[in-house]
């Protein structure tokens, strides 16, 4: 027993020593792997066209859509119109029953030439200068309102018989034939629906920008307006800026817009919504891709390397994001050179290792399409 405990004890330092000196060997092989050096690329903005997308909740008016109210009391004698039915301008929409009417005129009228007569008996009695001048104006006066009242029950009678002011579909019918209704009671409503005016909110950024830009009128006028219906069709006219409202809305820092689309087939009608997509075409465009920058607080930088291969900060401002990338308002352009790859080695005013890459071999992997 003794023996054996003898001729084993020499080897166990050995062994202990080869444990020990392969434990550390094992280490730095860790530590060789977590400091492997990453590779930095670089490459240029570019500048190019690019289209921005805009999409923007909307509600659909007609161009005109006005309320047919009773202009006098009286008997709903007929409606010669449907509901839902196409009217030009000038046509008979209702009929109040005239007959009150058309004896209040008579009864004028009547009034009228009796006073007519009186004015022209007086008017030759002061030429025989049996009268005077101030009766001769008296019944002058009279004259002139028995006329006046002529008119009015004229224009009464008149407006017994309510008729389109412009060409439009009719909407629902308020009242049936033989309703007795009151002097401004609401009929119908009666929209015109040629041209659709499609209202939507843009933000103070997006409203500077579309006023403020490096020419104006041609850049409103490549301005691509399209319409999404609520099943998610495009509707097929294109349309255009036709005005902007006064004043924003503080609350929610928006302005209203409003898009005029032609409508040949009256698909649209009042009181529909959908989405306004608009579609600017923004030329010579500074581009970066997104993963280019970092992000400080708010500001966004980029490392831009020097002709010594030195990275300094920069900070840039973007105009518009993309899917992918970043469009430049300021503080980049085509000659600049910037890191693309391995920002997190890069330090400020440090020399730098890189591997170029071309603008456009960096771009063909990026889709530009507005987020």
């Amino acid at each position: 027993m003794s023996k054996n405990t003898m001729n084993v004890s020499p080897i166990l330092p050995v062994i202990l020593a080869l444990v020990s000196l392969s434990l550390p060997a094992c280490n730095m092989h860790k530590e060789e792997h977590r400091h492997e050096v990453h590779k930095i690329t670089a490459t240029s903005p570019q500048a190019k066209a690019v289209t921005i997308d805009q999409k923007y909740v909307c509600q659909i008016h007609s161009c005109r859509h006005i309320e047919v109210r009773a202009l006098e009391s009286g008997f709903l004698e007929e409606i010669p119109v449907k509901e839902g039915q196409a009217v030009a301008q000038g046509e008979t929409l209702y009929q109040i029953f005239p007959i009150l009417y058309e004896a209040k005129l008579e009864a004028e009228l009547a009034e009228a030439q009796l006073a007519q007569l009186e004015f022209n008996f007086t008017k030759k009695l002061f030429d025989d200068k049996v009268v005077s001048q101030n009766e001769v104006a008296l019944l002058e006066a009279k004259l002139a309102k028995t006329q006046a009242m002529v008119t009015l029950a004229g224009a009464e009678l008149n407006f017994t018989t309510l008729k389109a002011p412009f060409g439009g579909i009719v909407d629902h019918q308020h009242h049936q034939q033989g309703s007795l209704i009151a002097e401004g009671d609401v009929l119908t409503t009666l929209s015109d629906n040629s041209v659709m005016w499609v209202y939507f909110n843009v933000p103070e950024a997006r409203y500077l920008e579309y006023m403020s830009g490096p020419d104006q009128s041609k850049d409103k006028e490549e301005l691509q307006i399209e319409l999404v219906l609520a099943d998610g069709s495009k509707f097929p006219q294109i349309g255009k800026i036709g005005a902007i409202e006064a004043d924003f809305n503080n609350k929610t820092g928006n302005i209203a817009f409003r898009a005029d689309f032609p409508n040949p087939d009256r698909l649209l009608r009042h009181g529909q919504t959908g989405n306004v997509l608009i579609h600017r075409v923004l030329q010579d465009a500074i581009v970066i891709p997104q993963q280019a920058t970092f992000q400080i607080l708010n500001k966004r930088y980029v490392y831009v390397v020097d002709e010594q291969d030195v990275a300094h900060q920069r900070e840039i401002a973007i105009q518009n994001k993309l899917a992918d990338t970043f469009v430049i308002k300021k503080g980049l352009g085509v000659d600049d050179r910037i890191v693309l790859e391995g920002i997190r080695e890069v330090r400020d005013g440090e020399k730098v290792e890189y591997e170029d890459r071309e603008p456009v071999q960096v771009a063909a992997n990026v889709k530009y399409h507005a987020k």
